[in-house]
Parts: C-alpha cells; sequence; structure tokens
C-alpha cells in the first residue's frame, strides 16, 4: 500500500494545519462529487442571478424539474446569506430522492460560505467518497490471507481484537469487518493527523504474531467500498504486475 499522510499533505499546501477544517462526514459517490464542483464553479464563474433569494420556494414547489432544483441548489449555496442556507438547510430535510446527495453537497457549501464570511476567515474543505466523522476520515482496508484460503474462526477473533485494540489506541475506531473468501474487508475512521499505514502495519504485525497469516501488504482506499469482484481483479492485476516487473529486472 502506498498511502501519503494526508495532514502533513494539506500542510505542505498551505503552510500550517488549519483549525478551520470541514470534513464531508457522508458517504457520496466521488464522481458525484466532481461533478457538483464542476458545475458550482461554472455557476460561480457566470454570476448567479440577484433574485435568486426570491425563487426559494421553488425548491419545494414538485413541478419544478429536478434539473431546475438542482441549478437552484447550487445557486444558493454560493451565496452569503443565511436565507439561502436555511432554504438547503430546510430542502435536506424532505428532499427529491434524486437530489439528496446533491443537496448535502449544496449544504455543506452553503454552510462554509457563510462561515468564512462570519469568521473572515476561509474554510479548508476535504471530501471523499466514504466521507468521514468529526476531524476523521473513512477507509475501506482488505487484508488477505497470506496463504489464499478462508480465514478460520480463530484468525477472524484475532482480527477483531487485534485491529480493534490498535485503531482504539490512536482514538481511531473499527465501524465494520466482513470476510469473504481469503479476503477481510475493514472499514475504519481514523482521525486526519494519524498515519493510516502506521496503525494498519502495525496491527497486522501483531496479528502475525499468531502465525504469520496476514500478507504485509494491504489495500487501503477512502473512495469507495469495493465489492469482492472489484478487490479479487485489483489484486489479480497488481500481482502481474509486480510479476512483470520481476521478471524484467532478471
Amino acid at each position: 500500500m502506498e498511502e501519503e499522510n494526508i495532514y502533513d499533505r494539506i500542510e505542505d499546501i498551505i503552510g500550517h494545519f488549519p483549525q478551520n477544517l470541514n470534513i464531508l462526514e457522508e458517504q457520496i459517490d466521488i464522481d458525484l462529487q466532481m461533478e457538483y464542483f464542476e458545475f458550482s464553479w461554472n455557476i460561480k464563474k457566470d454570476g448567479v442571478p440577484v433574485k435568486i433569494l426570491s425563487m426559494c420556494s421553488k425548491l419545494f414547489d414538485k413541478d419544478n424539474s429536478i434539473e431546475n432544483k438542482r441549478r437552484l441548489l447550487v445557486q444558493l449555496a454560493s451565496i452569503e446569506k443565511v436565507e439561502a442556507y436555511r432554504s438547503i438547510e430546510k430542502y435536506l430535510a424532505d428532499p427529491d430522492k434524486e437530489l439528496k446527495d446533491w443537496a448535502i453537497l449544496a449544504y455543506q457549501e452553503s454552510r462554509m460560505v457563510l462561515q468564512s464570511k462570519l469568521l473572515d476567515e476561509n474554510q479548508v474543505f476535504i471530501s471523499t467518497g466514504l466521507g468521514g466523522k468529526g476531524s476523521s476520515l473513512r477507509y475501506f482496508v482488505v487484508l488477505i490471507n497470506s496463504s489464499d484460503i478462508p480465514f478460520d474462526s480463530l484468525q477472524q477473533r484475532i482480527i477483531r481484537n487485534e485491529f480493534d485494540f490498535y485503531l482504539k489506541k490512536n482514538e481511531a475506531e473499527l465501524e465494520e469487518v466482513n470476510f469473504t473468501g481469503h479476503f477481510c474487508s475493514l472499514l475504519v475512521i481514523v482521525p486526519i493527523k494519524t498515519s493510516i499505514r502506521d496503525v494498519l502495519t502495525a496491527a497486522v504485525d501483531e496479528c502475525n504474531e499468531y502465525g504469520g497469516f496476514i500478507r504485509q501488504n494491504f489495500l487501503v482506499t477512502n473512495v469507495k467500498k469495493l465489492t469482492f469482484e472489484e478487490i479479487n481483479d485489483f489484486i489479480t492485476r497488481q500481482e502481474d504486475k509486480d510479476h512483470n516487473n520481476k521478471d524484467k529486472h532478471k
């Protein structure tokens, strides 16, 4: 696993770790997030109509199209008005099904716009496909049995216990554990200031004190939860790549 410490990366970019940090907590498809931010950028570039606040009621108009509401949410989110924020907040309480995630992103942007104005300080926003909690990010982790066989009941118990212990020790949290074939998938919440690689490596090393049954290389992503087929395909491609590299250096 090649993992960059996000905390260090932020400091590299802006020179310090910000106190005004906002992390998107919800799990929202990363492609939709990119679509939203591009749409928002274009809206700001083209300018928002002065009369936009008078159109808030159209968010709740059942006859108004989804596309119109989609644009209206982004327009409202881009202005420094409490009324706009409250309208998005009210809509989010009972949104059109198709626009729930879009409304969450608009709500987050609107809140940051207001905070920037009130505090006279730009806000830093971090969003990933898996979201987060407070000042922590959520990660999907895959462990692989070193013998390419399913984890037995004892090994499963060891993984649950050791990962729970090491995560709590680092103010992190084990949310979910699943075993499929010779893979173990974990959903974990880790503080942004903590190196997830160090925590996971320590937990794997401790598990391997009981028989070396987990490969040292593990998969980590904060983009989305992977299916068994996606995990298997990724591991297979990585192994083929490593094998070809070894052949080249013979």
